[in-house]
């Protein structure tokens, strides 16, 4: 890439350069926005916009704009798994580079044009690029953006936390960045929770960045095992990304020894390990999902040597004071009929990788899946003093569903997102499938995709569990469905038909509709959902870099949009697998999440 005579224009609080560029994107102005970060240095995000697709985004009927904004990292040498390095050393050049592209570059948010009907539909209109760190492993963002919100990006590898001003879209700023010396008592930042002051929550799924004893300025201590281990923490966020306080995820006492690996091993055991995080703020109530030991699960070529590095837990806090979160409960999800001493790794309860929460006032309860486990879970009030978690739901219900050829076994699904639509009507869940061989060498595995629960009868058995009809309680109702009060599939559909282990593995609903003033509006009933097909490559769970839009009707049914294609390829999904970006001819990219998002000036 060829970069133009730029200007540099200085102005209070930060640095802005003006410039163009050329590659195969014709005529690319650049626009880089910077801040200083605690170490002194400077820390930027540059724009990379597509003058004739913005342009033409904005021409036609002058329609506003509705954007998918992409989070997602350059694919390089360092994504290779071991068992595809062969014939090491000398083979460097005649066989790896043919794998990755051999030298990392910049991560980047894609801002892809999500106005159904706009003559630039799917297309990149914007990348947005983020430097000076490279290799992040970008990963979540929020799970839904309201007006006004700045977006909190994380970068797993690095540490970061990203802050970045969307209300010019396509364009962005950065408003701040949080580094590892900001957030000494965790690591590995995984999602965000904003609240409705506009400053956020965080999960940091690692533990403290020094290995030993970590003291927290509320005067608490916990032991950890270092830089992407245990215990970890959440962590609270100003609009800008600076740390407002950390707040440790570990009990005093530990956790359960048995259920609650570590290596190494601590004297204390634990399963803090937090993963989703979403809030209640009338309720104030904050819940978590503990996931993993991060480093023994994504850091190739560290393989987990055991499945109770994986966990089972879900925590509730009270956030009455907002900026002092305190842990209330740990909760252990129970195992289900599908439980196999021989294969603990599958079991229902295993790898708690999501929460959400409902969103009316009257419901009080909250979800959590887990990945391995391939199963759902429900406690019908969060604020209990020990919330009673029973499984609800099993993925083997829904792949028949998702695809005729699927059987009904959901261990192994690799579940990810799970989200309560915003009139708690439905809950939306991503699975990427089972891969082939999962359950031994005979095992086809399953095609992934998204399925669609109608919890309403659910909602309505209120807050005891023993009010609520149904039960998993047998194999064959893993397979069919719990009944009675338990929730049933009103819409599914395949991600990668016939592929097996190829689905999604994180997504978001579109909350935005347009007005008859041609103004968008915040919904409570979304028409769209929108998916990613990849996790992290470092887990063996890579996925072939896709983003797929659905078409989501009222009564929750599915279907992929066939309009929604790629602008090199042609065919369904936007492929993050391309030679060339706006910002250069950078290659493959790994597409982690996304997020629905309007322009200020376009948003009522």
């Amino acid at each position: 890439m060829v970069i133009g005579a730029m200007a540099a224009v200085l102005a209070v609080g930060m640095v802005t350069y003006t410039g163009s560029t050329t590659s195969a994107y014709a005529d690319v102005q650049v626009v880089k926005d910077a801040k200083k970060a605690a170490d002194g240095k400077e820390y930027w995000v540059q724009n990379h916009l597509v003058s004739k697709d913005v342009a033409a985004s904005r021409s036609a009927d002058g329609q506003r704009k509705k954007w998918l904004l992409v989070w997602a990292g350059d694919e390089n040498i360092a994504d290779t798994l071991v068992k595809d390095i062969k014939n090491l050393p000398g083979s460097l050049g005649g066989g790896l580079n043919k794998i990755k592209n051999a030298l990392p570059g910049p991560d980047f948010l894609a801002v892809i044009d999500a106005t159904q009907g706009s003559p630039t539909y799917g297309k990149v209109v914007n990348t947005a690029t983020v430097g000076p760190l490279v290799e992040n492993e970008p990963h979540h963002m929020q799970y839904v953006w309201h007006k006004g919100d700045t977006i909190y990006a994380g970068a797993l590898f690095a540490a970061a936390t990203y802050a970045f001003d969307v209300s010019a879209l396509p364009q962005l700023k950065l408003k701040g960045v949080s580094l590892p010396t900001q957030t000494l008592g965790g690591s590995v930042p995984d999602a965000y929770w904003v609240l409705k002051d506009g400053t956020a929550y965080g999960t940091y799924m690692g533990g403290p960045v020094v290995p030993g004893p970590h003291t927290y300025a509320n005067g608490s201590t916990v032991v950890g095992n270092g830089f992407a281990g245990s215990p970890g923490e959440v962590v609270r966020f100003d609009q800008n990304a600076q740390v407002l306080s950390e707040s440790p995820a570990a009990t005093p006492q530990g956790d359960n020894k048995k259920l609650c690996d570590n290596l190494p091993q601590l004297d204390k055991p634990t399963c803090a390990n937090p993963h989703g995080i979403q809030a209640r703020e009338d309720l104030n109530t904050l819940v978590t999902s503990d996931y993993a030991e991060p480093r023994n699960i994504i850091l190739d070529p560290v393989k987990q040597p055991s499945p109770y590095l994986r966990r089972p837990t879900v925590r509730t806090w009270d956030i009455s004071d907002r900026n002092k979160p305190k842990l209330k409960a740990v909760s252990y999800l129970p195992d289900g009929p599908r439980a196999d001493p021989a294969d603990p790794l599958h079991a229902e309860s295993r790898a708690v990788m999501e929460t959400t929460v409902t969103n009316l006032p009257g419901h009080k309860g909250a979800f959590a899946q887990t990945m391995q486990g391939g199963a759902v879970f429900y406690t019908p009030d969060i604020t209990a003093k020990e919330p009673h978690w029973i499984q609800v739901f099993d993925d083997g219900a829904a792949n028949k569903a998702i695809h005729p050829n699927n059987d009904s076994n959901g261990g192994g699904s690799n579940g990810g997102w799970i989200q309560t639509s915003p009139d708690d009507k439905y809950l939306y869940r991503a699975i990427t499938g089972r891969s082939k061989g999962a359950l031994g060498p005979d095992d086809p595995g399953t095609t992934g995709g998204v399925y669609v629960l109608d919890i309403q009868k659910l909602l309505a058995a209120g807050d005891k569990v023993e009010n609520i009809n149904g039960r998993i309680d047998t194999k064959e109702k893993s397979q069919q469905g719990g009944g009675g009060d338990l929730p049933t599939v009103v819409g599914a559909a395949p991600i990668n038909p016939g592929t097996s282990g190829g689905g999604p593995h994180w997504g978001a609903y579109d909350n935005f509709v347009l007005g008859d003033d041609g103004f968008y509006r915040e919904t409570d009933k979304p028409q769209h959902l929108a998916v990613s097909n990849y996790f992290v490559a470092r887990s063996g769970l890579d996925g072939d870099h896709k983003v797929n839009l659905l078409n989501l009707a009222q009564d929750g049914k599915l279907a992929v949009d066939q309009n929604f294609r790629d602008e090199f390829t042609g065919q369904v999904g936007i492929n993050f697998n391309r030679k060339t970006w706006p910002h250069g001819s950078f290659g493959n990219a790994k597409p982690h999440s996304e997020l629905f998002v309007v322009a200020d000036a376009d948003l009522k």
